[in-house]
């Protein structure tokens, strides 16, 4: 399957039809706590990842969040 990622195309050949948006964060080992993501201009929330269907040419933008900072 070929996404456009934050504005990169990818190709991931593991993903079939019917894939869903937990099954691409998976495939791209992020931890699902520390994500957020929009599909084809809509943000999605954590709740409806597993029910989320992707398909050929989707485009997605996926934040990662990052902690740290001084103490």
């Amino acid at each position: 399957m070929n996404l456009l990622i934050n504005g990169n195309p990818r190709a991931f050949p593991s993903l079939r039809t019917g894939a869903t948006l937990a099954d691409l964060l998976a495939a791209l080992a992020l931890k699902q706590d520390r994500v957020a993501v929009e599909h084809n201009g809509s943000i999605v929330s954590r709740a409806a990842w597993d029910a989320t269907p992707i398909a050929e040419g989707d485009k997605l933008e996926i934040v990662h969040f990052v902690g740290g900072g001084a103490c």
